[in-house]
């Protein structure tokens, strides 16, 4: 696991045990880790570092997972940090509104130590540029530039999650064509593609908010999946 030996992961929990056992578990893969069970711990790291991912806990003492998570993303400095939320809340309103915030995944506790590292092995596949791949003009306004992990709408950056970015992507890859939830899913986590489909719609409906007038582009084709159609 050569390209993991650099990575580094933030963990916040307010449980130190809890952090303690999953960095135990991310430094056996090779990780960096540095754990925290609150906000301040984690905006004072911030300030001189930036990690790869965050893993965030939901119940946390002052700022709850929701408020940092929507502070991180409001922030150009720190908006492109892969964030997998962590909660004992099991709700699909909870996920929703956790996805809603940016987040890339959102899993439910107690989840294995297996399946949480599956997850941060496929957002960090999506952390960064190809290096390949053109750019492509969608309806004479959006401008998809894969090697830049950019997209401008009207001239205008608009800040995607690593998550957003591969589902427009996906779709630009073949315009007109429609994509089956399963076959983003794959596209996204590969055989780690360990989330269900009902993820998929709610990352297409906040991006569709974020691109603006050129959310209307990604079709719903209903009972099938999804298309990018100027």
């Amino acid at each position: 696991m050569a390209e993991q030996i650099e990575k580094l992961i933030a963990v916040v929990d307010d449980d130190p045990e809890m952090v303690k056992i999953i960095s135990l578990n991310l430094k056996e893969d090779g990780f960096r880790v540095k754990g925290f069970c609150d906000a301040k711990g984690l905006f004072k790291f911030l300030d001189k570092e930036k990690p790869d991912l965050i893993i965030l806990d939901l119940m946390l003492p002052g700022k709850d997972g929701m408020q940092i998570c929507r502070e991180l993303k409001n922030k150009e400095r720190f908006s492109s940090i892969p964030v997998i939320m962590l909660s004992g809340k099991a709700e699909e309103s909870s996920k929703v509104s956790g996805l809603d915030l940016g987040s890339d995944d959102y899993l439910v506790k107690p989840c294995s130590f297996n399946e949480l590292k599956a997850r941060i092995r496929a957002v960090l596949r999506r952390g960064g540029p190809t290096g390949s791949g053109k750019k492509l003009i969608v309806g004479k306004i959006m401008i998809i530039d894969p090697q830049r992990y950019e997209v401008k709408v009207k001239g205008n950056k608009v800040d995607l999650t690593t998550t957003e970015f591969e589902i427009l992507e996906c779709l630009s890859s073949r315009k007109g064509q429609v994509f089956t939830r399963d076959r983003i899913l794959e596209y996204l986590w590969g055989e780690e593609k360990v989330v269900v489909d009902r993820t998929i719609d709610v990352h297409i409906r906040h991006l569709r908010k974020k691109l603006g007038p050129a959310g209307e582009f990604i079709k719903n084709v209903r009972g099938v999946g999804y298309k990018l159609e100027e």
